[in-house]
């Protein structure tokens, strides 16, 4: 576990034994002003700071887009708020990996909230962590961030007072690409990961496709993580589907991009689509073998000014630019630092109060406003991957279809139906 505490800039990193914990210290002095600034600032922050606790895979499927890179835009959106809204406050992170364990996730959210103050938790790219840590965060009145996810957080599974989703979910990966290449007739086939994930991306493939009169022929699922998609794949060819989508993220969304290109898919008139795709992913796999592969994305390093600002500060210090999901944990906690400040309180529900009230700015998202259930909408864009002799440099990965306003891009909140609005 790592644990890294704030008071202005913090002083460089020590490294203690073998778990190579992180914690940086600063000085009685640097408190007392600290103190001092805050003022009455401070007079409703429970034990005169603000507690993350950032649940991440360190070493998992997932670790690369989310991992390493996640603490670092933690530690970004914390620095930058004390230059400015937070100036003067106690900010602390800690650290943990979830191991990709509902339980293990649980268990140590339980602790950190207990026994170490937690006041908000973030990251938790698994869906199902996040259903296990939605119902704990309302119990415990905390704050859980999610930068992406399963999109029964603003459904079924919802708790607008504790629970944010920040940079996509599920629905919106799923619609933004299929809404733009299904046709009546269009048949699609799915290659779909075994867990709620996968399970969520498949029903939410299942209802847009037909809403458009597209054609769904059948999904063949496979284990969490893959070990082999070749069977899959295979049926999904066999079918003679116009669109092969792979409903997985992570490890086994570059496995199945791989094994299409073995396969000849990509070459052939099927088209190859990836629900969940970054561009730490094509950067691994290569745009050889993934150039043409549809996406969907809410976040990439190329977009304007901005994300460009945002992401050569990440890149300076992670050696790559910044996934979605590690966009998303720095715009979400710079936010919610900034409604703390602004609401002189850590009490959750007043802080995501705040949070609704105050207007979304920063080098991540456009045209953001976070809704009553929990959703933060923004601006959403359909990518293609270039071919590698377009590409101008080593990580101009993507062409821009489209853009897609927010509004369009997102499921409705009539149509999330979040039993708990208006109570």
């Amino acid at each position: 576990m790592n644990t890294t505490g704030f008071s202005g800039p913090p002083e460089p990193a020590s490294h203690i034994g073998r778990t190579h914990m992180k914690r940086y210290v600063t000085g009685a002095l640097a408190a007392l002003t600290a103190f001092c600034l805050a003022g009455t600032a401070m007079a409703d922050i429970s034990d005169g700071k603000v507690k993350i606790g950032v649940l991440t895979d360190m070493s998992g499927v997932y670790s690369d887009i989310t991992g390493k890179g996640s603490l670092l835009a933690a530690k970004m959106a914390i620095d930058d708020c004390l230059k400015a809204e937070c100036k003067g406050m106690q900010i602390e992170m800690i650290s943990s990996d979830h191991q990709n364990k509902a339980d293990v996730a649980s268990a140590t959210a339980r602790r950190w909230i207990d026994q170490e103050q937690v006041d908000v938790l973030a990251d938790m790219s698994n869906a199902s962590i996040q259903l296990a840590i939605a119902p704990l965060v309302k119990e415990k009145n905390r704050v859980a961030l999610f930068p992406g996810g399963t999109a029964r957080l603003t459904g079924d599974a919802c708790q607008p007072d504790h629970v944010v989703q920040w940079m996509w979910d599920t629905y919106v990966q799923v619609a933004g690409v299929a809404n733009r290449l299904t046709k009546p007739g269009t048949s699609w086939y799915l290659v779909t990961a075994d867990y709620a994930l996968g399970h969520q991306l498949e029903l939410d493939a299942k209802t847009a496709v037909t809403a458009k009169g597209g054609k769904f022929l059948g999904s063949t699922r496979h284990p969490f993580p893959a070990v082999d998609l070749s069977s899959p794949l295979l049926a999904a060819q066999g079918s003679g589907a116009d669109i092969i989508a792979l409903a997985n993220a992570g490890g086994d969304t570059v496995a199945g991009i791989k094994t299409a290109r073995e396969f000849g898919i990509t070459d052939s008139k099927q088209k190859l689509v990836a629900f969940f795709l970054t561009a730490n992913d094509v950067k691994s796999v290569g745009l050889p073998v993934a150039q043409g592969t549809l996406l969907t994305e809410g976040f990439y390093w190329n977009l304007d000014d901005g994300t460009r600002a945002f992401s050569e500060r990440f890149k300076k210090e992670q050696g790559a630019m910044p996934s979605a999901i590690q966009a998303g944990v720095y715009s979400s906690i710079l936010h919610y630092l900034k409604a703390v400040a602004a609401a002189k309180s850590d009490d959750a529900k007043t802080v995501v109060a705040k949070m609704r009230e105050l207007p979304i700015k920063d080098d991540v998202v456009r045209n953001a406003k976070l809704r009553e259930d929990g959703r933060m909408v923004h601006d959403f864009y359909v990518f293609q991957v270039k071919s590698p002799g377009s590409s101008k440099g080593e990580w101009d990965l993507y062409d821009l279809v489209g853009t897609i306003p927010g509004d369009e891009a997102f499921r409705s909140i009539a149509d999330g139906k979040c039993p708990l609005l208006g109570k």
